[in-house]
């Protein structure tokens, strides 16, 4: 089992910034590959980012390509997510996510676990 738990969302105006981590614990997470999903209301979950296990390959959704970065430091089991040039559509509740295997992938049926998710509200 993994447990993660992510942090640092909150409420920004448009334009702003924010930072999100997420630290995980349980096996051996510092081996798997690590992302994050996003679900606004009314709307389905969706894929924003994810990084594989060495960290060399990361994969953004193209809402957010050049706006977010992903992150991991596998001394400390955390991944994290910069947010920056944040709009108000990228408001939603974000969620951490693991895989135990190898690789990355766009669906959310493809990751093992998730977190209780952080909400991230950006005003206009």
């Amino acid at each position: 089992q993994v447990q993660l738990v992510e942090s640092g969302g909150g409420s920004v105006q448009a334009g702003g910034s924010l930072r999100l981590t997420c630290a995980a614990s349980g096996r051996t997470s510092s081996m798997y590959p690590m992302g994050w999903f996003r679900q606004a209301p009314g709307k389905e979950r969706e894929f924003v980012a994810a990084i594989t296990r060495s960290g060399n390959f990361t994969d953004y959704a193209d809402s957010v390509k050049g706006r977010f970065t992903i992150s991991r430091d596998n001394t400390k089991n955390t991944e994290s997510l910069q947010m920056n040039s944040l709009k108000p559509e990228d408001t939603a509740v974000y969620y951490c996510v693991v895989r135990e295997g190898g690789g990355v992938n766009r669906a959310a049926s493809w990751w093992d676990y998730w977190g209780q998710g952080t909400q991230v509200t950006v005003s206009s």
